[in-house]
């Protein structure tokens, strides 16, 4: 069982910037694929980005490539998102999700993951 707590979220300007963080219980954190997906209002929750156990593959939605980095600090057990360039359609609930069957190929798919966090709301101004 695996516990996950997103913090980070707020209110930011177009262009501005903001670090997610996710923390998540347990000892077995490094054996997780992490991922983030996000959910705004009426649509449904679609893939951000998500890193391998080892930290060295990453995915990406197209949506975000070139302007979102995700980390993972096994040692804090815990996983980051770094947005920069942000734009009003990034506007959406975040959510940290683990997964442990999760192939590669699946790394965009929801319902490939395990736990979930609760959410946390990025919104974006003009």
């Amino acid at each position: 069982q695996v516990q996950l707590v997103e913090s980070g979220g707020g209110l930011v300007q177009a262009g501005g910037s903001l670090r997610l963080s996710c923390a998540a219980s347990g000892r077995t954190f490094s054996s997780y694929i992490m991922g983030w997906f996000r959910q705004a209002p009426g649509k449904e929750r679609e893939f951000v980005a998500a890193i391998s156990r080892s930290g060295r593959s990453t995915s990406y939605a197209d949506s975000v490539k070139g302007r979102v980095t995700i980390s993972r600090d096994d040692a804090k057990n815990t996983v980051y998102l770094q947005m920069n360039s942000l734009k009003r359609e990034d506007t959406a609930v975040y959510y940290c999700a683990a997964g442990v069957f999760v192939w590669y190929s699946d790394y965009r798919a929801p319902q490939k993951y395990d736990y979930w966090g609760q959410g946390t709301q990025v919104t974006v101004s003009s």
